[in-house]
Formats: structure tokens, C-alpha cells, sequence
């Protein structure tokens, strides 16, 4: 449907939720994307959201980061449906030529109207990009100078 075009909330927030009923889990990798719409389905299905998950410790317990990461909180929702945001750099990647997950078509949706797009705009940077990154090596005034950061990589 053309609503869903612009990846608003609103819109993709209400099939989301009016999908789940049934479902044990609706996850979202922790993205902009995943951010902005998934606080919207926990809400409309009365549940709390769990973010940033970096790992499952069963069907309803959950780890994630707390305190700008420097403390990690066990989770445990008692929800019928548990709305997660995961962050997939935390988990290994599903092996080639494993099972593939069944696709189900829904029917869309009505087209809501409570937001429009104005426009996009790319920000450039001359800076990496850290947030996909497995792993950043850091340098500071320790290393004394750059030659000492080059033994460190």
C-alpha cells in the first residue's frame, strides 16, 4: 500500500500491533527505524517495550544495556507479547542455507493521516559510522603518540 512507502510510525505501528494478536514476540532490530515505531506498537498493545536487547535468556527473559552501557540489567516481561528492539551486532548471524522462516501476506492497513513526510536530508559525515560496528579500537593521550596507536591495531 502506497502509506507504507515513507516507513511512517503511525501507520506501519497499527499493523504491526493488529498482527500480533497470536504471536509471542514482535522484534525489531534497534535501528532509527525500529525505535521510532516500536515504542508506538507496545503501546497500542497495552505491553511494555524492552530495547536494546543483546541477548535471549529464554522465551520472557531478556539482557540489555543500562546506564549508557555500563551496567547490564536482566529483564523478564510477564507480557503475552513481548515487543523488543534487539541489537543485531550483539548476535552471530543465521547460518547459509538454514531453514528460511515462513512469509505470511497481511492485508494493509487503513491509511491513518496523523503524519505526512516533509523530506529527507543525507547527512555526511567524514566520521565512521560506530553504531553497526563489532568492534572500535580507541586511542587516546595514553598511547602517547601515533605511532603507538598503529601497534596497537
Amino acid at each position: 500500500a502506497p502509506h507504507y512507502a515513507d516507513g511512517l510510525a503511525e501507520d506501519l505501528a497499527a499493523l504491526v500491533a493488529a498482527n500480533a494478536a497470536g504471536r509471542g514476540h514482535v522484534v525489531a532490530a534497534a535501528t532509527t527505524f525500529g525505535r521510532n515505531f516500536m515504542p508506538r506498537v507496545a503501546a497500542l498493545l497495552d505491553v511494555g517495550q524492552i530495547s536494546d536487547v543483546i541477548e535471549v535468556l529464554s522465551p520472557d527473559s531478556f539482557v540489555r544495556p543500562i546506564y549508557a552501557g555500563n551496567a547490564m540489567a536482566s529483564v523478564r516481561s510477564s507480557d503475552a507479547v513481548k515487543v523488543l528492539t534487539v541489537r543485531t551486532t550483539a548476535f552471530e548471524p543465521a547460518p547459509a542455507g538454514g531453514a528460511a522462516a515462513p512469509v505470511e501476506p497481511i492485508p494493509a492497513g487503513p491509511a491513518l493521516g496523523l503524519s505526512r513526510l516533509v523530506g529527507r536530508e543525507l547527512t555526511k559525515s567524514a566520521r565512521p559510522e560506530l553504531a553497526g560496528a563489532k568492534i572500535v579500537v580507541s586511542g587516546g593521550r595514553g598511547l602517547a603518540s601515533g605511532e603507538n596507536y598503529h601497534k596497537l591495531l
